[in-house]
């Protein structure tokens, strides 16, 4: 997958495009299908596939306290997508500019005049344009004019019947349903950013932490606890078990995320690392000083061993990235 420059235009000798447009906040489940069936159609005409979305979410604009939490941040969103095939990707800034485009002048100066779009894939509620008016019945009003195929995407639903979705994944993540979140996505909520220097209080105590600190400040968290987790890095995968929250038993009230991985040695220090929320183990709590902390750290270690090790098992989700089965 190539990222389209600064100058949001496609390298010279890209010629059709099959596109499709969104925000594509958390890449799950729904998206994957889009793109799949995107990037088939894209195979089959011998066409570049081409995805067009928009930085920052439009609502931060549009209405700011309205404006969701996300649940990918700019990278998060670029790695999970690359796993799709997809061959470009445009990120345009979400200007009110862009704002004010009538869906029929984001079809002509934009996916047309600027990404010579040929065929256009939707979902099936999907608007864009000024006002969200770009609905399917006038898009393919457009098409018929201006020569291109639109074609709607159904939704992919859920055991009970309901459409996969962002709002829906969110309500998950925030409730602390780790386990409906990663059924949306197709993969374990994850979290993915640098590792800094903490107060060093895991070393003292025999559990020393990787901190991390996440890409943006709107990244959704689960709710404050102790979770086992799996880790990704430049030194490897590993488990471990992740401290979400303060740390009452030493009067510190700071939101933090610090992680002692299980099995692993090296200098961290400005790695980039993801982690993956697979289970959680209890909640944030003071102790009567740092002998009773460690006593119930040796229990949280062998609570996340052995939630890792059944999540391990197959026909588990696993904390890395994967693309869910999709037929296009």
């Amino acid at each position: 997958m190539i990222p389209v420059g600064d100058d949001a235009m496609l390298p010279p000798q890209v010629g059709d495009t099959v596109v499709t447009v969104g925000t594509f906040d958390g890449v799950h489940r729904g998206h994957f299908d889009v793109l799949a069936r995107l990037c088939a159609r894209a195979r089959a005409t011998a066409r570049a596939s081409l995805l067009v979305t928009f930085e920052p979410h439009p609502l931060e604009l549009l209405r700011p306290g309205a404006a969701p939490s996300l649940l990918t941040t700019h990278d998060e969103k670029l790695a999970a997508i690359a796993a799709s095939g997809l061959n470009y990707i445009a990120i345009l800034p979400f200007t009110r500019e862009l704002a004010n485009h009538s869906a029929e002048q984001f079809v002509d100066l934009l996916l047309l005049g600027r990404f010579g779009m040929r065929e256009l894939l939707i979902g099936h509620d999907h608007g864009f344009g000024r006002g969200r008016e770009g609905d399917v019945e006038l898009l393919r009003a457009l098409g018929a004019l201006r020569g291109f195929g639109v074609d709607v995407v159904a939704p992919i639903e859920t055991d009970d019947g309901d459409p996969v979705s962002s709002t829906r994944i969110r309500r998950a993540v925030e409730c602390g349903d780790l386990v409906l979140a990663a059924e949306g996505l197709g993969r374990r909520y994850s979290v993915a950013g640098t590792v800094v220097r903490g107060a060093a209080r895991g070393r003292v105590l025999g559990f020393p932490t990787i901190n991390l600190v996440p890409e943006s400040p709107r990244k959704l968290l689960p709710p404050d606890g102790v979770y086992a987790v799996a880790v990704e890095s430049r030194h490897g995968r590993f488990g471990g078990m992740m401290n979400l929250g303060g740390r009452p038993t030493f009067g510190d009230d700071d939101r933090v995320l610090e992680t002692h991985l299980f099995d692993a040695t090296g200098d961290f220090y400005g790695d980039h690392a993801q982690v993956a929320f697979v289970a959680r183990l209890r909640d944030v709590q003071r102790f009567n000083g740092p002998t009773a902390l460690r006593a119930q750290l040796a229990r949280d270690e062998q609570g996340a061993r052995r939630a890792l090790t059944l999540d391990a098992e197959p026909g588990n989700l696993k904390g890395s990235m994967r693309v869910p089965p999709s037929t296009p």
